[in-house]
């Protein structure tokens, strides 16, 4: 889970201890002091400046400093007092060429006129078309905190993916229409390198595994699964696979990565589902079947969230009850396994999607809350759907009755409740696949995400 770095600026030109016609200081020093102690509390890092700023000098002098530090995710300009907004808005319009977020925050209360202080900025960012977040709440309102730990943390995500890489391991699965790439849209929207490569890599790869490499995974899954695997070629297979995606994807630094799976591996060597899930456990982004919307998703996921990400098909929909079953082709987190029972083993148990079998892992999602989310593209634009989702366990009596219903009852499920539209939801999805976060603050994080990055949010 990320934490973001928020330079704190304080604004105004009433300072350095000059009162007011009542003989209180304009800058209230107590109210600063517990802005900052909110935000640390709420989970920011804080990198503070010390001046209070005024002039043209002092703005440039504290905007540079920001701007070259490489922990600021964003700036939050503090309303001390009114301001001269000429004197900063041209630095904040430099700071936020280097891609870093603005914002600004204005505590009420009528003594020490920091509302003025706060519109006048906005207004000035807004009239020269400067990207930033206007927030007038209190230090004490849990939403006026939220709003601007949301903002940080989606501009720590959007810092994070410039001049990063996504390895591609092989090309579309099952013929994707709803997951394909443009490189060149992905590098002016995210700063992201796509890194496209076969899967003769990872088999020549897998087979060098040294079986005592194999061996020492052994107690780690006991932990995971309350047993180890039956020794057995296609299972030997599934875990030199998953050992083989881990080192080639650390080695090449990818932040994150698809994967075709079949056609292809699933046919040559083994399915991709135990590797998947291991790969989603350790915190890697991944998807399968080359579907890069996906793996953003889930990326993104994986970096707020506390728990482990889950992406599977939205197998069944139902509208009156807004349930969604959620089932992946054999890939989870172990660790989100419900109180039913620890994850188990299975097989991918489908010739149709490899013939060469492999290692899967079955389990029902623990209950809890949080998100259905995916990014898509409509004409070639990216959007992203986005509802708040309630996770159920159901009872042990009618486990079995509910994971036979779907005909597969030994891959992973979730049975989620979609606090949405159920009919909008449909219209604006854009794949099967839907991205499950566990984590009620995620949503906001998305939708700032969305805004920081020009992406459309469908917010249901």
């Amino acid at each position: 889970m990320i934490q973001a770095t928020v330079g704190f600026i304080v604004y105004g030109v009433h300072k350095d201890g000059l009162q007011d016609p009542m003989g209180t200081p304009f800058v209230d020093d107590v109210l600063i002091a517990e802005a900052k102690a909110a935000l640390t509390r709420a989970g920011l890092k804080l990198v503070e400046y010390q001046t209070v700023i005024a002039s043209k000098q002092e703005a440039a002098e504290a905007l540079k400093k920001m701007k070259e530090d490489e922990r600021v995710d964003a700036v939050l300009l503090f309303s001390g007092t009114w301001v001269w907004a000429a004197h900063l808005v041209g630095a904040v319009r430099d700071f936020a060429g280097s891609g870093k977020a603005v914002l600004l925050w204005t505590h009420p209360r009528s003594q020490g006129w920091r509302p003025v202080g706060g519109l006048v900025m906005h207004g000035g960012l807004l009239e020269i078309g400067v990207p930033h977040r206007f927030v007038y709440g209190d230090i004490e309102d849990a939403d006026t905190v939220g709003r601007i730990v949301s903002y940080a943390r989606a501009a720590h995500l959007k810092n994070s993916l410039n001049l990063s890489t996504i390895g591609a391991f092989g090309g579309r699965g099952m013929g994707q229409t709803c997951g394909a790439a443009d490189p060149s849209q992905w590098m002016r929207v995210f700063g992201i390198d796509i890194d496209s490569r076969d899967t003769t890599e990872l088999i020549r790869t897998a087979e060098r595994i040294p079986a005592a490499q194999v061996e020492a995974l052994q107690p780690r899954l006991r932990q995971l699964f309350g047993a180890s695997p039956d020794a057995n070629t296609v299972n030997d297979r599934s875990i030199r696979l998953y050992l083989a995606l881990k080192e080639i994807v650390e080695r090449e630094r990818y932040a994150f990565y698809t994967i075709q799976s079949f056609p292809g591996l699933a046919d040559d060597y083994a399915a991709t589902c135990f590797a998947q899930s291991m790969m989603l456990e350790d915190g890697h982004g991944t998807s399968t079947l080359g579907d890069f919307n996906t793996a953003l998703t889930v990326f993104l996921l994986m970096r707020l969230s506390r728990e482990r990400i889950y992406y599977g098909d939205l197998q069944h929909i139902d509208r009156k009850t807004r349930e969604i079953k959620i089932i992946g082709d054999g890939a989870c987190p172990p660790s989100l396994a419900s109180k039913l029972g620890p994850a188990g083993f299975a097989e991918h148990g489908i010739p149709t999607e490899g013939d060469a079998g492999g290692l899967s892992v079955r389990l029902i999602c623990k209950a809890g809350e949080g998100v259905l989310a995916r990014l898509g593209r409509v004409n070639g634009e990216f959007q992203m759907v986005i509802t708040r989702a309630t996770i159920a366990e159901p009872s042990p009596e009618q486990a079995q009755q509910r994971l036979d219903e779907c005909g597969i009852p030994f891959w992973p499920h979730a049975f989620v409740t979609a606090h949405c539209d159920i009919d909008a939801l449909l219209q604006h999805w854009t794949n099967e696949y839907a991205c499950l976060g566990y984590g009620e603050d995620l949503y906001p994080a998305l939708a700032d995400f969305c805004e920081l990055t020009g992406i459309k949010a469908i917010l249901l």
